[in-house]
C-alpha cells in the first residue's frame, strides 16, 4: 500500500512539470453539416462505406499529414496542421472521424475543424479542385498595438507565406512565419491541401482572404479563416511549432581556428607578490561560494521539510484514493484487452470501453489519451474529486489504474448511454416522452445542486452538456466527466482563469470571453440543456423549418411572441402544457445575460418542486443586437466562428454579427 501511495503521490506531484512540456490535446473548433448533399439512412450502403473509410483513416498513420481516399460513393479528405507529428495527427483525425458522425448524423456531406486538423467527406468529387466555401471565420477582438504599422507588415507576411506554401511539393503545402514590429510580433500560418496545384493554392488563399470583410477584421490582432481546401491564421502570440522535419541549427562548418599564444616569461622580482595575489583571489572566490552553497542546502532542507509536512497532511486522503487502484491485467481481462467490440465511444480524452469484473459487475473504463498534458491534469481532477462524490445523479467512480503509460478511470457501467444519443438521434428520440424528459431535467438539477452546495467543497463542472449526462437502466441522469471541474471554497462564489476549456454552445459567455466562472456558469449550461431536451435539437444546429438559427435566440423569440409551441418537439406535446411552459421559462431564466439575474440551482430545484413558486420574467439572453431588418437577434455563442456558405453572404457581415471569443495562447 505504501508503494501504491508513493506512486500515486509521485504521479500527482509531476503534473505541473508534465503540463509545461507536453502539447495540449487539440481543441474542437466547429462542425459544418451540409444539407444540400442529402441524407443517408443507418442501414444504407453509404453509411457502410463512410464507416469503413473513416475507420481506415483512424487506423493509418500518414507521415505527411494528408489523408485522401474513397469508398463507394464516399470521398474523404483529412488535413493536419503542418507542425504535427504523425502520431498526433492520427490522434486528431481519429477524434474527428468519430465526432463528425455524431455531430452531423445522416448527412452525406460534412466538415469538422479542430485546432490542428480538418476532416471532410462528401458524395461528390472533392479531390481535384480547390473549394472556398463553406468558410468559417474566427476573430480575436483585440486590436494591434500599432494598427498603421501592423497592417502592411501583416499583408506582406501573408503574401510571402502564400507563395511559399503554394510552391510546396505534392505532400506538403504549408508555411509559417513572423513579422517583428516595434511593439509586438505577428505570427502567421497558411496551408492548402496538398492535392492542389500551385496556382490553385494561391487562388484559394486569395479568395478566402478577400472574403473576410474589412469591417470585420481590420485592425484585429488575430484571425482564422478555415476553408475546405485552404486556411490561414495570424495572431500576436505563437500558436504553432516548427515542423517536425525542420533542421536544427548546426554549428558553423568553418569553426574559428585556435590560436596558440606564447606564455610570457615571468617578471623578475614579482614571484612572491604573484603568490600573495593568487591566495587573496582564491579566498575572495571560495568563501562566498561556500556561503552560497550552504544557503542553498539550508533552503533545500526547509523546502523538503515543508513538502513532507504537506505530504503527511494529505496522506489520509491520498491513501483512501490509492485503495481504489485497480491492477492493469485485471482491466485488460475485463475489457478483453480493450477490444473494439467493447468500445463504447470516443472523446477528446480518449476511448471508453465496457468491461466485466470477475464478480460479474459491469464497468466502464475511460482510457486516457497518451502523452496529453492537459488530459493528465484532468485525470488528476477526476481521481481526487470524483472518488469523494456520492449522489444518485452523479456517475459512480469505482477506481483508477496507473501502470506504465496507461492511465485509466473506472466507473459504473451506465447501460443507456449518454443523453445526446437519446435526444439528438431521430430514432431513439421516439422513445422519449414528457415524463421521462422531465425526470431527466430534474435529476440533472439535483446533481448540480449537490456539486454547488451540498458537497463539502463547491464544485463547478464547467463542461455540462448532453454528452456528459449518462442514463442508467431506469433513465436516471448521471453527471459525468469532471476533468475540467473547478474547486471553490464554500465561502467563495467565483474565480477566473486564462485557460478557457469547455464546449462552445454550453459555455456561459462571461467564461467563454473573459475566463470568469462561478456556479452561474453551470446554471447557464443547464439552461441550454433544458432547451435542447424540450426542442430535441442542438443549440448550435437548431433548424426552424428550412432555416438554421440559434436555439436560444429562437426560444426567446418564441417566448416573447407567445409561440412557444413552435419550440417543443412533437414527441413531448402530450405532456402537461403548464409543466413544459414552466421548464422553458426556467431555461430562459438560466441563460440570461446578467449573471446576477440567473437563479442558483437551489432556486431552480425549488421552482421544479412547487408550482406555487412564482417565476420572475426572464430578460433577454446574452449579446443581443439588430440585423438589417431591425429585428432583435441573439449573437450565437456556439463557437468563436461564423460560418458562411457562399461569398454573397459574406459581404453583408459586420463586426456586430460575428460570435467573438477572445483567443488566448494555450
Amino acid at each position: 500500500m505504501v508503494m501504491g501511495y508513493l506512486k500515486l503521490h509521485f504521479f500527482i506531484s509531476s503534473f505541473l512539470i508534465i503540463h509545461l512540456t507536453v502539447a495540449q490535446h487539440p481543441n474542437f473548433v466547429t462542425e459544418i453539416c451540409i444539407p444540400e448533399g442529402g441524407n443517408y439512412t443507418n442501414n444504407s450502403s453509404y453509411k457502410a462505406s463512410l464507416d469503413s473509410l473513416l475507420s481506415s483513416f483512424s487506423n493509418t498513420t500518414v507521415d505527411y499529414g494528408f489523408y485522401n481516399s474513397s469508398a463507394g460513393e464516399v470521398k474523404a479528405i483529412a488535413l493536419c496542421r503542418g507542425d504535427l507529428t504523425p502520431d498526433t495527427c492520427r490522434s486528431c483525425v481519429n477524434t474527428s472521424s468519430h465526432e463528425i458522425r455524431r455531430l452531423c448524423p445522416n448527412y452525406k456531406e460534412a466538415i469538422i475543424h479542430y485546432d490542428t486538423c480538418m476532416l471532410r467527406y462528401s458524395n461528390r468529387s472533392i479531390f481535384s479542385d480547390g473549394e472556398y466555401f463553406p468558410l468559417a471565420i474566427g476573430i480575436n477582438p483585440k486590436n494591434f498595438s500599432d494598427v498603421e504599422q501592423a497592417i502592411p507588415a501583416l499583408q506582406k507576411l501573408l503574401r510571402d507565406l502564400k507563395y511559399e506554401a503554394a510552391s510546396g511539393g505534392p505532400l506538403h503545402k504549408y508555411a509559417t512565419g513572423e513579422a517583428m514590429l516595434e511593439s509586438e510580433t505577428i505570427y502567421a500560418l497558411v496551408q492548402c491541401t496538398p492535392n492542389l496545384e500551385s496556382n490553385q493554392c494561391t487562388d484559394c488563399l486569395d479568395t478566402i482572404n478577400e472574403s473576410v470583410p474589412t469591417t470585420l477584421a481590420e485592425g484585429k490582432s488575430g484571425l482564422r479563416a478555415l476553408g475546405p481546401s485552404c486556411n490561414f491564421r495570424y495572431e500576436t502570440y505563437s500558436f504553432y511549432q516548427p515542423p517536425p522535419d525542420a533542421p536544427s541549427p548546426s554549428p558553423s562548418s568553418s569553426p574559428s581556428p585556435t590560436v596558440n599564444l606564447p606564455h610570457p616569461p615571468p617578471s623578475i622580482g614579482t614571484t612572491g607578490k604573484r603568490k600573495d595575489n593568487t591566495r587573496r583571489t582564491a579566498i575572495i572566490i571560495v568563501i562566498p561560494t561556500v556561503i552560497s552553497v550552504m544557503l542553498i542546502i539550508c533552503i533545500c532542507i526547509l523546502l523538503t521539510k515543508q513538502k513532507q509536512k504537506e505530504k503527511f497532511e494529505s496522506v489520509d486522503e491520498l491513501m483512501s484514493v490509492e485503495s481504489l487502484e485497480f491492477d492493469l491485467n485485471s482491466i485488460r481481462v475485463a475489457t478483453e484487452n480493450f477490444s473494439d467490440a467493447n468500445k463504447l465511444g470516443q472523446g477528446g480524452f480518449g476511448a471508453v470501453y465496457k468491461g466485466k469484473l470477475p464478480n460479474g459487475q459491469d464497468i466502464a473504463v475511460k482510457r486516457l489519451v497518451r502523452d496529453s498534458g492537459e488530459r493528465e491534469l484532468q485525470f488528476k481532477n477526476e481521481v481526487l474529486l470524483v472518488a469523494k462524490l456520492q449522489h444518485r445523479n452523479l456517475v459512480r467512480f469505482l477506481g483508477f489504474c496507473l501502470e506504465g503509460i496507461e492511465k485509466l478511470l473506472i466507473y459504473e457501467f451506465v447501460p443507456n448511454g449518454s443523453l445526446d444519443y437519446l435526444i439528438f438521434d431521430p430514432t431513439r428520440r421516439l422513445q422519449l416522452d414528457w415524463d421521462m424528459s422531465y425526470k431527466i431535467i430534474k435529476g440533472i438539477a439535483r446533481g448540480l445542486l449537490y456539486l454547488h452546495e451540498d458537497f463539502r467543497l463547491r464544485i463547478i463542472h464547467l463542461d455540462l452538456k448532453a454528452s456528459n449526462i449518462l442514463l442508467d437502466a431506469e433513465m436516471n441522469p448521471k453527471i459525468s466527466n469532471f476533468g475540467m471541474a473547478r474547486l471553490l471554497s464554500v465561502d467563495q462564489t467565483q474565480g477566473e482563469t486564462s485557460k478557457i476549456l469547455g464546449t462552445y454552445g454550453y459555455m456561459a459567455p462571461e467564461y467563454a470571453m473573459h475566463g470568469n466562472f462561478s456556479i452561474k456558469s453551470d446554471v447557464y449550461s443547464f439552461g441550454v440543456l433544458i432547451l435542447e431536451i424540450i426542442s430535441g435539437q442542438k443549440n448550435n444546429c437548431f433548424r426552424n423549418g428550412e432555416n438554421a438559427e440559434d436555439l436560444i435566440n429562437f426560444a426567446w423569440k418564441s417566448w416573447s411572441e407567445g409561440t412557444v409551441s413552435n419550440l417543443i418537439d412533437p414527441t413531448l406535446m402530450s405532456g402537461p402544457r403548464n409543466e413544459i411552459m414552466r421548464c422553458v421559462h426556467i431555461g430562459l431564466l438560466c441563460v440570461q445575460e446578467n449573471v446576477a439575474d440567473r437563479p442558483t440551482m437551489a432556486s431552480v430545484v425549488a421552482m421544479f418542486s412547487s408550482n406555487s413558486v412564482t417565476l420572475p420574467a426572464p430578460s433577454r439572453p446574452t449579446l443581443f443586437m439588430h440585423d438589417s431588418m431591425e429585428q432583435e437577434i441573439l449573437l450565437p455563442l456556439e463557437s468563436n466562428f461564423v460560418v458562411t456558405e457562399s461569398p454573397e453572404n459574406i459581404g453583408h457581415m459586420s463586426i456586430n454579427e460575428v460570435s467573438i471569443t477572445e483567443l488566448s495562447p494555450r
